[in-house]
């Protein structure tokens, strides 16, 4: 008797503990929750700026700070610079955009977005509070509508550590960014383009983009070099754990175009092939880019296959050109010493 009680007992421990570890292991499949937060759009960008400031020996790159900026540091207490450890975008394109886009009748693309922060929640609310045109109570959170730049901005505090914000036309994008608070636990939540090609990002990527790209809209001019028609792009960072330190190591970069056929990817490759061998033969011609080695291993590690109706891009960028990059200093040279870099101004 005692064994046909403990059977059932046992299997629903064994239950629950199947159901927890599938969770878990969709979470780690799901996209961040930053990104999961955001509407339906067609591009996504993330980036991990906690990460960046390890990879840096310096802060992020210096904002300008225009008065207004600086009003807002002083009543806020937020610095975009210390306090920002990630953000999520998403952009809306025109309706009329060849192939449609998710932004209404605007004339422009649109942006949604999604701040990961340390701030003061009651400093915060109540600047915005001040400087809004109007304030709706949606769902027990307050929507502040902005003016910036002549456009109406709608921003939110989601949470004690999350802001939302969006300039779409329709209030009803910022609404369903505050309804999915409450879903965050799903690992199946999120924008069903964004779901669709986040399993291409590599693993705990900490910057990536997911884009459909319509080369015939006004603001893809250069992408019509290389794309005849419109695909796909997941682009993603991985950084390899088995150099140590962090800033000793190196970010392996894929970017994947999903053309329509394996004809149009096949396409791609080749163009993408054809810049490359200018590339090097330029670098020949005039000598290689200075005496440092990590800048010849990521010209050397650049790499374009096609496989099926992708066309793939692979290349190696150590963190030390990486870290250069972001503070400011010119990449094509060796390195100085680490308080030789100067910020890079953000405008």
């Amino acid at each position: 008797m005692r064994i046909r009680r403990s059977l059932p007992i046992a299997l629903v421990v064994v239950i629950v503990a199947a159901a927890v570890t599938l969770t878990v292991e969709l979470r780690k499949s799901a996209p961040p929750e930053a990104a999961r937060l955001l509407p339906g759009a067609d591009a996504f960008l993330y980036a991990n700026l906690g990460w960046l400031r390890k990879v840096s020996s310096s802060p992020l790159p210096a904002v300008s700070r225009d008065p207004e900026y600086q009003r807002f540091i002083q009543e806020t207490g937020f610095d975009f610079e210390r306090d920002l450890e990630a953000v999520a975008f998403a952009a809306h394109y025109p309706a009329n955009w060849p192939g449609g886009g998710t932004g209404g009748s605007a004339l422009e693309p649109r942006f949604s977005e999604v701040f990961i922060a340390k701030f003061d929640g009651e400093r915060l609310a109540a600047y915005l509070k001040r400087t809004a045109q109007s304030v709706e109570k949606y769902n027990s959170v307050d929507i502040y509508t902005l003016t910036v730049q002549g456009r109406s901005v709608r921003a939110a505090i989601l949470s004690v550590d999350c802001v939302a914000a969006s300039n779409h036309d329709d209030p009803g994008v910022i609404r369903g960014m505050v309804d999915r608070t409450r879903r965050l636990a799903s690992p199946f939540g999120g924008p069903a383009f964004l779901r669709r090609y986040y399993k291409r990002v590599q693993l705990a990527s900490p910057v990536w983009a997911i884009m459909r790209v319509a080369p015939q809209a006004p603001d893809f001019g250069g992408w019509k070099t290389l794309f005849a028609k419109p695909a796909d792009v997941v682009i993603s960072a991985s950084y390899n754990p088995l150099h140590l330190p962090l800033r000793a190591g190196a970010l392996h970069l894929r970017a994947e175009a999903w053309a329509g056929n394996d004809e149009d990817a096949r396409n791609i490759a080749d163009k993408m092939n054809v810049f490359l061998a200018m590339f090097h033969s330029a670098e020949v011609s005039v000598g290689s880019p200075g005496s440092d080695a990590d800048l010849k291993d990521l010209f050397d590690s650049l790499q374009v296959r096609q496989e099926d109706s992708r066309a793939v891009l692979y290349a190696t960028l150590p963190t030390s050109v990486f870290r250069r990059l972001v503070e400011g200093s010119n990449p094509m040279s060796a390195p100085g010493p680490p308080d030789s870099a100067q910020p890079a101004k953000v405008r």
